[in-house]
């Protein structure tokens, strides 16, 4: 866009004007589609490039509030040792160092058509690199494949399952 000039009422001067941009154009349509398909798929955010143009469309997930009951002291210390213990397992491979995590948010199926073996079972050993899984997403099936060598101690989801990102999916020791 070429320069233009602009003359200086007070001084009768003619002044260079910086280039103006015009107005983006907002979509309205289009980011209630990419809205939309977020909600279908499940994703979190998505983002479309055009040119030198870009939209991305990203959902918050809903804060929950959770109010726990007060209780008196005396209660709460005998309660300490009653903790179920599925809460604490569950909390353990979360942590847990041969936790293999979702990198996506997907279904994920442990063989690689229905009726076929599954790609590795429980207590059978894996080397860097074996396939474990595969994780569709958005119609695109993403092998995982394992980081380490090692036994799998653990599967933690079933065939078909939805997962979500960071989700563990495999204990491997």
């Amino acid at each position: 866009m070429p320069n233009t000039k602009k003359l200086d009422t007070k001084t009768g001067e003619d002044k260079a004007m910086a280039p103006t941009t015009p107005p983006m154009y907002i979509d309205h349509e289009a980011i209630r589609k990419l809205a939309g398909l977020l909600n279908e798929t499940g994703l979190s955010e998505i983002e479309i490039t055009e040119g030198d143009k870009s939209l991305r469309v990203t959902k918050s997930a809903p804060v929950q509030t959770v109010a726990a009951p007060a209780v008196a002291a005396a209660p709460a210390a005998a309660a300490a040792p009653a903790a179920a213990p599925g809460a604490v397992a569950a909390l353990s491979h979360d942590n847990h160092p041969g936790a293999v995590k979702s990198p996506m948010v997907g279904t994920a199926y442990l063989q690689a058509e229905p009726g076929s073996p599954r790609f590795v079972t429980k207590g059978a050993s894996v080397k860097e690199g074996d396939t474990l899984l595969i994780i569709e997403a958005m119609k695109v099936m993403n092998p995982i494949k394992a980081e380490k060598s090692g036994t799998v101690v653990d599967i933690l989801i079933e065939d078909a399952q939805p997962v979500e990102f960071g989700q563990p999916l495999f204990i491997i020791e």
